[in-house]
């Protein structure tokens, strides 16, 4: 058997076990007190009604992470390095309106239960290389060109049961599934290092995810598609799970990007239906109610195209072949892809400034209780470029920070205070 070097003492997961022990199973619902994070005490796993009877008392989310590492070469330092750069990134994205406020608290801040090293320890042979993952790298075995070469039903198997080596605090001599590590609260999300190479790649995030009503009530047995990617193999297992890819040859901006596209998946998926109302207004995915456009986002005009402003306020585009005007034109808060100032996808580096009420959203602080809308471009994120470098990561940040959090002042369609966006995550 080949030997593995864990990255954490068994002490620090031992105490994380007792904390969930001291509570294990308990449902009881009691009252919040005014300030409270989550994971704790009440509530530790994913998808609890608590979640979504106490979601505007949460002050921070702290959810517990498990990171896998199947690069053959990534040590674990080097790989936590990687983990931690992209949790700082996702923590600064989650200050609500960061830019403007230099004490804006952070919403989430991921903690790593366990990081597990599955890389091989004595090379390979050369036939067996292949993409430079290790062998539990969980490849399919008839994997084709094209497939995802990854099988997310491998994680829930009594094998990696052994990798992870967690034990149940109530019988020591048994160790936990993924399954109940997550229905036990003990984990609340999964990432994993891979490369990607030519003989393949993961999805980038994908997400079983509970499902809701209008009424944020949890509807029995339901369960959507919810990330960015689709795994059919991937179980349900009562509750949410999200799995995310981690390419160790980018940087943490890419990583962000999986996340970022993950919450587009979840707001089309309608799991959420609250979420996914105000999430398309907030995109620009709303085109076609709006501007009366023949489709609902940029994405819809003529591929390999781009989109022109010729003044602040007005854009053109091209659909079947006609170029169109849109007078009067205010962008949204752009997509992952396509930020306000964007002429085509991936365009993070346009000199074009448009108007763009972003920082106002749902706000209603313009004329005649409009949102404000002010100049855009691409200056206005250029402070990150440093925290989640690579891939949209810089503009992400600003682009998350933007979005309904803590303390957000927006109001919804009833004139009520806006939810914090961020605890449907883990719903």
């Amino acid at each position: 058997m080949i030997a593995r070097r864990w990255r954490y003492p068994r002490l620090a997961i031992a105490i994380g076990l007792l904390l969930f022990a001291t509570g294990f199973g308990a449902r009881t619902q009691t009252a919040a007190p005014p300030e409270v994070v989550w994971p704790n005490r009440e509530s530790r796993a994913n998808s609890d009604d608590w979640l979504r009877l106490h979601h505007n008392q949460i002050r921070q989310l702290r959810p517990r992470v498990l990171v896998l590492n199947f690069v053959n070469g990534l040590s674990s330092d080097e790989a936590s390095r990687r983990v931690n750069a992209l949790i700082a990134a996702v923590r600064e994205s989650s200050r609500y309106q960061g830019y403007r406020s230099a004490s804006a608290a952070p919403f989430l801040d991921y903690q790593v239960f366990k990081l597990v090293n599955l890389a091989n320890t004595v090379p390979l042979p050369p036939d067996q290389r292949l993409d430079g993952n290790s062998s539990d790298y969980p490849r399919p075995p008839d994997w084709r060109e094209g497939m995802v070469n990854f099988r997310y039903d491998e994680l829930f198997s009594d094998k990696f049961t052994e990798l992870y080596d967690v034990p149940d605090p109530n019988r020591p001599s048994k160790k936990l599934t993924l399954e109940e590590m997550v229905n036990h609260g003990v984990i609340n999300e999964v990432w994993f290092l891979a490369v990607q190479g030519r003989f393949g790649a993961p999805q980038p995030c994908t997400e079983v995810k509970q499902a809701y009503d209008a009424e944020l009530r949890k509807m029995d047995g339901r369960f959507v598609q919810a990330g960015f990617g689709i795994a059919n193999e991937q179980p349900f297992i009562g509750r949410s799970l999200r799995i995310l890819h981690i390419n160790p040859e980018r940087g943490p901006g890419c990583a962000l990007e999986h996340l970022s596209r993950a919450m587009e998946g979840m707001a089309a998926s309608k799991a959420v239906p609250y979420f996914t109302r105000y999430f398309g207004e907030f995109a620009g995915f709303d085109l076609k109610r709006r501007y009366s456009l023949p489709f609902d986002s940029l994405g819809g005009r003529d591929g390999g195209t781009e989109v022109d402003y010729p003044t602040r306020s007005t854009m053109k585009y091209r659909y079947k072949g006609e170029y169109y005007t849109v007078r009067n034109y205010v962008a949204a808060g752009g997509s992952v892809l396509f930020p306000p100032s964007a002429r085509r996808e991936f365009d993070m580096d346009s000199p074009l400034t448009v108007l763009s009420a972003v920082e106002h959203f749902r706000l209603h602080d313009g004329e005649n209780g409009k949102d404000l809308t002010e100049p855009w471009s691409s200056a206005k994120f250029a402070r990150y470029r440093g925290v989640a470098n690579d891939c949209m990561g810089p503009y992400l940040v600003y682009w998350r920070q933007s979005m309904p959090g803590l303390d957000n002042k927006a109001l919804d369609d009833a004139g009520k205070p806006m939810r914090n966006w961020w605890p449907f995550l883990f719903y």
